[in-house]
């Protein structure tokens, strides 16, 4: 028995070689997500360019942008795929072009105004052909959703992958020095990371956000030095009167004359003039205060991540050897210890990047986050929200948002476990 057994058995020499494991395949999911995620992005911020320009076929001189351009007759128009009413297929009718429903009614010896009325029959066949239909409906104020919806992909997107590179370079410096340095920096660095821990996350997001706001809408509207500018010129009228300021404060002066206060606010706008923002530059700022809000505060866990795997690797004897031939600091971070953390970071950036989308979808949601017009996955699904009632609901409003933002968040932490099975050696196949 022993004899034949090691008459079948084949050399380790000429045994057949392994197969290679390709560590980017081992998650099938993660390769799907990879596979969607890739799609999504390169639709919407592909479309980014056409979708923030002039709408196709608007009059010369029209700049209002694309994801903007709408008839508030045709808004809430459903997906020109789904069952459509009477009401709604008359609604479409009154959309056809003129001269194309006058061409109709004369070749069925009906005036136009009853062949928009038809809702059935040859008529109503003829101007289906017709229609000014959207793929995915139109919203409110007659805006394709399907544009909408590119448009706000693509600055959801954005800021989700702006916030995240924000917090992982955050994370990754605070991190690293904190578990270079050792000792009692260490201790406080981490003492501080435990202290913000402890505070509620989205409330110190939203904070910071509201802040920013009222930073920005202070500086416009300049109602600091407004005030500054009454209360002196207040105390000046009131010593002119008479009246004793150790008994009366320039508050109290003010409230008890309110004329005086109305003509002294009206000369403060005349000295002090508000600034003038255009619409980009308070769309950039807005923008710029979400990613600080977002990107700010979320970099606390890679912190953690980086600083035990900067404690494991500066005990490793190439790090030993690095310091004790006088490699200088920079070149140790550069050369030795970010080639071996570009593993956890590759990873939890994937982690974050769908936290960060959530976050602004949120505080969008919110009105916090980015302000109509221009949309975001939040706003549209706080519009599409407002359009579901028992009357009649524009489902495809709130729909179509949220399944996008839902699959591409799947997606991400799907990519993110396909990364970290790739990445984690103890994971490979023998």
């Amino acid at each position: 028995m022993l004899w034949a057994m090691a008459e079948e058995s084949v050399p380790a020499l000429a045994a057949p070689p392994r197969a290679k494991d390709n560590p980017l395949t081992r998650s099938k999911v993660g390769l799907a997500g990879l596979i969607f995620l890739a799609a999504v992005t390169l639709l919407c911020l592909g479309s980014l360019p056409w979708t923030l320009s002039a709408a196709p076929g608007a009059p010369e001189g029209d700049t209002t942008p694309w994801y903007n351009a709408g008839d508030p007759g045709q808004g809430r128009l459903p997906p020109i795929w789904t069952p459509i009413d009477a009401e709604r297929a008359r609604r479409f009718n009154e959309g056809v072009p003129p001269e194309t429903v006058e061409a109709i009614a004369a070749e069925h010896n009906v005036t136009p105004a009853q062949a928009v009325a038809t809702t059935e029959g040859p008529i109503s066949k003829d101007l289906r052909k017709h229609w000014q239909g959207t793929t995915l409906g139109t919203d409110k104020l007659g805006r394709s959703v399907l544009v909408r919806v590119l448009t706000g992909g693509g600055i959801s997107l954005g800021i989700g992958i702006a916030a995240a590179l924000i917090s992982v370079t955050i994370g990754t410096l605070y991190g690293v020095i904190a578990g270079y340095a050792g000792g009692k920096v260490d201790a406080f660095m981490m003492r501080i990371v435990d202290i913000i821990y402890g505070l509620p996350y989205i409330l110190l997001v939203v904070l910071l956000a509201v802040a920013g706001d009222a930073l920005v809408e202070n500086y416009v509207s300049k109602q600091g030095p407004r005030r500054a500018y009454v209360e002196q010129r207040a105390s000046e009228v009131a010593k002119e009167q008479g009246i004793d300021s150790a008994n009366k404060t320039v508050t109290e002066f003010l409230i008890d004359n309110p004329d005086i206060k109305a003509s002294l606010d009206a000369e403060a706008r005349d000295a002090i003039p508000s600034k003038e923002l255009s619409t980009g530059a308070r769309t950039t700022i807005d923008i710029t205060i979400l990613l600080v809000a977002i990107g700010g505060v979320s970099w606390l866990t890679m912190a953690r991540v980086i600083r035990g795997q900067v404690l494991s690797l500066k005990a490793q004897p190439f790090m030993e050897a690095a310091r004790a031939i006088g490699v200088p600091l920079h070149r140790q971070f550069l050369k030795h210890l970010l080639p071996n953390l570009l593993g956890p970071i590759i990873v939890y950036t994937t982690l974050t990047v769908p936290q960060a989308i959530l976050q602004e979808s949120f505080l969008s949601f919110l009105g916090i986050g980015v302000k109509p017009p221009l949309p975001s996955w939040g706003n549209l699904a706080a519009d599409g929200l407002e359009a579901i009632n028992k009357h009649r609901s524009e489902w495809w409003m709130l729909a179509f948002p949220c399944i996008l933002l839902g699959l591409t968040l799947l997606a991400l932490n799907f990519v993110g476990e396909g990364l970290r099975e790739a990445f984690d050696p103890k994971r490979a196949r023998k």
